[in-house]
């Protein structure tokens, strides 16, 4: 997916609420703002990044139904960053506490907070570097485990809370570590 930031600064700061406004006007896009300010316009995906992503969020669900301990969201869920960004993972999950103490409004709308853990799926034209920032942005939030894969160069960057990222090359599981307790990813369908 090839994302596009648009430094909108010379004309207007773009709000949050002028942000959600922007997106309801234009549900048929995929939109994010980072922590700057800035619109980010994204291109949907291609079948076999879609497939990947797909594999993903049913893996993370998979285990969540057994486990029971939060929720998951697909990529099409806004999340309204405490440090002022509101961003869409590929894979976002919280833990049930954060999701039982949001408001039925906030529930509705992109949710006040941070994911607990995401997945970042580069496409074969997006940025390593892009989606580097994106992680980093999410770990300035309180994320406390997040996976920047990368199928192209068969690597994963692993981000954990307070911790120095690793990039692990073509791993066969990545684990959820404390974060999911018990749940393997298995990427191998990733380097094929």
């Amino acid at each position: 997916m090839i994302a596009l930031p648009l430094d909108l600064s010379p004309i207007v700061l773009l709000t949050r609420d002028q942000f959600y406004r922007l997106c309801a006007a234009n549900p048929d896009h995929k939109l994010e703002r980072n922590a700057h300010g800035e619109l980010i316009v994204m291109a949907p995906t291609g079948g076999e990044t879609g497939f990947r992503n797909a594999n993903l969020n049913a893996q993370v669900f998979n285990w969540n139904r057994q486990a029971q301990l939060g929720m998951v969201f697909d990529s099409s869920t806004g999340f309204a960053l405490p440090k002022g960004g509101d961003r869409s993972p590929d894979v976002a999950w919280i833990a049930k506490e954060k999701w039982e103490a949001l408001t039925q409004e906030e529930r509705q709308s992109f949710l006040p907070l941070c994911p607990d853990f995401v997945i970042e799926l580069l496409s074969p034209s997006d940025s390593w570097n892009q989606g580097k920032a994106k992680m980093a942005e999410y770990q300035d939030n309180g994320c406390r485990l997040g996976w920047l894969i990368d199928p192209k160069n068969k690597q994963v960057a692993i981000y954990r809370l307070g911790q120095p990222v690793e990039i692990v090359k073509t791993p066969a599981t990545l684990s959820g570590e404390a974060v999911l307790p018990g749940f393997e990813l298995d990427v191998r369908f990733l380097w094929q």
